[in-house]
């Protein structure tokens, strides 16, 4: 376990590399750490953040593919917290710099109208409390290398979790969707960079159903006494995997009936 100290010095560590700019060797080089240190990494780093002046918007859930999980050697989920000043409109031009390693994932957001809590919610919970959901994309970046330059060592599940599980914005689409008219996992999008498709997916790729893994957040919340409220955004899951943007780039996520997501890097 990481001492207090250690903690409060690695989340220092990541706020300097997101203000700067420039990312920092993976916190695993030095330490040992357990789910719980990279989770309290990223609420130090976050409550850092909230006392700056942005507020909290949201959540996101990330590695909801066993593919993925596999891959990281994790049997779960991981989450991070969405914060106002991540917000990006829909057409946005975005400034690639501004960002550590930028790339782009496609998924649905879900809105809830009544709270959500408890150690046994189910699927069918989060349909019945969801006013409705909107295609979106996460704009990730990694503030601590993926693969360090120097030494090519491979960052860690840990390091993923306490750089707030890489997030660095948001775009959501216009289009309302009314989970009781439409099964969510049939829905998905075609994913293009500079008009050619680099990915598509369906939305049952996240855990059989999106809406499990906003169950998945509550029954680990419940852990910790945190509610789910009701207009928070809350990020299901990436059906596709990242697709790395630079300068120059233009993204289009195209959700067919549910219209479109553009974004424009400089």
């Amino acid at each position: 376990m990481l001492t207090t100290e250690q903690i409060a010095r690695a989340a220092d560590r990541l706020h300097e590399a997101e203000r700067s700019r420039s990312q920092i060797a993976a916190l695993t080089l030095d330490h040992d750490m357990t789910l719980d240190d990279a989770y309290a990494v990223q609420k130090q780093w976050v409550d850092r953040k909230m006392n700056e002046g942005t507020r909290l918007l949201g959540y996101k859930i990330g590695l909801t593919s066993r593919a993925m999980q596999r891959a990281v050697h994790i049997d779960e989920p991981d989450y991070g917290v969405l914060l106002e000043d991540m917000a990006i409109a829909n057409g946005s031009r975005v400034e690639t710099a501004n960002f550590t390693d930028p790339m782009i994932e496609a998924e649905f957001a879900f809105f809830l109208r009544q709270p959500l809590f408890g150690d046994s919610v189910t699927q069918e919970q989060v349909l019945e409390a969801t006013d409705y959901c909107v295609p979106a994309l996460e704009l990730i970046a990694a503030r601590s290398y993926r693969v360090d330059p120097t030494t090519g060592y491979t960052r860690k599940i840990f390091d993923t979790i306490a750089d707030n599980a890489a997030n660095a914005g948001v775009v959501l689409g216009d289009c309302r969707i009314r989970p009781a008219d439409v099964d969510l996992r049939w829905a998905g999008a075609l994913l293009y960079l500079n008009d050619q498709i680099e990915e598509t997916g369906l939305a049952g790729g996240v855990l059989g159903h999106p809406a499990e893994g906003i169950a998945w957040l509550c029954r680990r919340f419940a852990l910790h006494g945190i509610r789910l409220q009701p207009g928070q955004l809350l990020l299901s899951g990436s059906f596709t995997r990242p697709v790395r943007v630079r300068p120059g780039d233009q993204v289009r996520a195209d959700y067919g009936a549910f219209g479109e997501i553009h974004l424009n890097f400089m």
